[in-house]
């Protein structure tokens, strides 16, 4: 009877129903043999004994950010998965953390995230954030306590890039903890306004931005390409928090005659209620665009029957463009049933990276920071890449995505680093 059990249990782990360690309980409390479960790598009765991480994540999980926060989750949670399946020496799992304060990211709550998850001496490292504004929090947080962060995400230049970045890590310098698998805004904002002049025709553009970190940032790169290849920047102005009526100033905009609209900004703060109020004002023929801010759902949502033909930029490759990440991609359909966010797959990665580096160097907060540091040729899902002197991956990467059929598809990319 024991024998028929412990199979049963074993293909139930097989089908993926069971974890690794759930096995190995389950099979302990019935008091069954161990030994037919060596051929999967587990150890008999010491394998109760196994080392217990957890993977700190800080994310937007809810409200209007949720559409962000919950498929670059999934990722971190679909690394995990695999991990505990896969078996070894370790059982991992994740402590999630929701910076998202009535609904919209909040730098002091991601602090606050981040300081409760090195709190907890199991977490070996942390996943996040999503938003630029809430690294410019957290990074100094994570910098003194010496444990790696890694960002699916986040693109303002200042977080890694010195002068700016010295003043994120006072504490340590020159220990390189924090670290994104994204490119950045002086790469995305040029290929957004590129995008505009060349591709869409766009002579005249008016710009408006959040005024915060990430919406600002890129708004401004935007506005110094698009000069710079011979545009005309009509207007660029900053918009209120909380504003939700835009018609007074899509008016003025309207005035101006612009062929484009770029918004700098999320989707929750403004990036949807402006495209969906300029036809109120006689818009409708102006062209929008944004940056990866919009490139979500819930733009989709707020928008309306107004989303369509609007585009974005992506500060990643598209995970369908990349032969590697075809089991992802389909396991994560199985799994969810929807597609990849955007930055799933490079959330699966950051968790992937801290994974491999406990396995290879134990679950000290120090040694998987150096080993992250170290990672000149990381084979991922998303290609081959490494991390510069200021954390930044080398994999350069921009999407340019469009609203068509009511859903976000792919039509182009540039790759800085070929």
């Amino acid at each position: 009877m024991g024998d028929r059990e412990a199979r049963d249990l074993l293909q139930a782990f097989q089908a993926g129903k069971i974890s690794r360690r759930e096995l190995i309980a389950k099979a302990t409390v019935l008091g069954l043999s161990l030994s037919v479960l060596g051929g999967f790598g587990l150890r008999s009765a010491s394998a109760a004994a196994m080392t217990d991480v957890k993977i700190g994540v800080d994310l937007p999980m809810s409200g209007g950010e949720a559409p962000n926060g919950v498929p670059t989750n999934n990722g971190v949670l679909m690394a995990i998965d695999e991990a505990n399946k896969a078996g070894g020496s370790y059982n991992f799992s994740e402590s999630l953390k929701d910076d998202a304060v009535n609904g919209v990211h909040d730098p002091a709550q991601g602090a606050k995230n981040v300081q409760e998850l090195i709190a907890d001496t199991s977490v070996v490292g942390i996943v996040g954030n999503f938003n630029s504004n809430v690294a410019q929090a957290s990074i100094p947080i994570t910098n003194a306590a010496g444990i790696v962060q890694i960002s699916p995400s986040q693109t303002n230049p200042t977080l890694t890039k010195p002068p700016a970045a010295l003043q994120l890590r006072k504490a340590n310098p020159t220990k390189i903890n924090y670290f994104r698998v994204c490119a950045t805004d002086d790469l995305q904002g040029p290929v957004a306004a590129d995008y505009m002049f060349r591709k869409l025709g766009v002579k005249k553009l008016a710009i408006l931005d959040d005024q915060e970190t990430y919406g600002k940032g890129i708004a401004d790169q935007v506005e110094m390409e698009f000069k710079k290849i011979g545009g005309t920047v009509v207007s660029h102005d900053g918009i209120p928090k909380g504003t939700q009526d835009f018609h007074a100033i899509l008016t003025k905009i309207k005035s101006e005659s612009p062929d484009a609209l770029f918004f700098g900004g999320v989707t929750t703060t403004g990036g949807g209620l402006i495209r969906k109020q300029m036809p109120d004002v006689g818009m409708t023929a102006i062209k929008y665009m944004g940056g990866d801010g919009i490139v979500e759902d819930e733009f989709l949502k707020v928008g309306g029957d107004a989303a369509a033909n609007s585009y974005g930029t992506v500060a990643a490759i598209d995970a369908t463009k990349v032969p590697a990440a075809g089991a992802f991609l389909s396991s994560y359909k199985a799994k969810y049933n929807d597609d990849p966010g955007a930055y799933s797959a490079n959330a699966y990665v950051c968790a992937n990276l801290i994974i491999a580096a406990v396995k290879a160097v134990g679950p000290d907060r120090e040694k998987v920071r150096a080993w992250v540091a170290g990672q000149k040729a990381y084979a991922s899902i998303l290609g081959t890449f490494g991390f510069d002197a200021n954390g930044d991956t080398t994999n350069r990467i921009i999407s340019v995505y469009k609203v068509e059929s009511g859903k976000w598809t792919w039509v182009d990319q540039v790759n800085f680093g070929a």
